[in-house]
């Protein structure tokens, strides 16, 4: 997705981007930092640089914030709370909220989906389901997930559409995409070419 604010898009590390408790809305790090900045500069209090809401000091009242939005049954934070029950062990509530996510159209929360069901955490293995997941966030253009179902391809020999996926994900700026594709431009020979090559490199 693209930044509310400047409307470039998203790094793919969620480390250099940030998301609001009070809106649900993901700030680059770059329009996030420029808030910062000024709010210091002219000694005002923090608030959020999307939607001007105060920004709480403690984690509780950041969690009384996402609170309300899931009781609005908001994709974000639904999908945010089973981040934190997933950091906390509890996979098989995190399991809960990815669906009821991934149910109102979040496609992070597909992407999650189809680790789980990979991994076996808070669910039973499920290749089926996990490939359901997966496929339904690289449609939605997730660029991991894309990256991810051009591994299964490879490992299932379908080299081609394996190599396909990993061009389309390189292209979005995933670095491990183009890895694998310059591993296959010097193993594979021609299936491909210097221009696709060219093409990730520059993305």
């Amino acid at each position: 997705g693209d930044c509310p604010i400047c409307s470039l898009p998203l790094p793919l590390d969620p480390a250099k981007s940030c998301a609001g408790t009070c809106c649900s809305k993901t700030i680059c790090g770059g329009c996030n930092y420029a808030n910062q900045k000024r709010e210091l500069e002219e000694r005002r209090d923090h608030k959020c640089p999307f939607c001007r809401t105060p920004i709480p000091d403690t984690d509780e009242g950041c969690d009384k914030q996402r609170m309300k939005r899931i009781e609005m049954n908001d994709p974000v934070a639904i999908f945010q709370e089973g981040g934190e029950q997933f950091i906390k062990g509890d996979y098989s509530s995190a399991f809960e909220l990815y669906t009821k996510a991934a149910e109102l159209g979040e496609l992070e929360a597909h992407y999650k989906l189809s680790l789980m069901y990979n991994l076996g955490y808070g669910v039973e293995k499920d290749e089926g389901k996990e490939m359901h997941h997966l496929e339904v966030a690289t449609i939605g253009g997730h660029p991991i997930a894309r990256h991810n179902l051009g591994c299964h391809e490879w490992n299932n020999g379908n080299k081609e559409r394996a190599a396909k996926h990993w061009i389309i994900a390189a292209t979005q700026g995933f670095g491990e995409s183009i890895k694998s594709l310059m591993d296959v431009f010097r193993e594979e020979g021609g299936m491909v070419s210097k221009d696709d090559l060219a093409a990730a490199l520059r993305a």
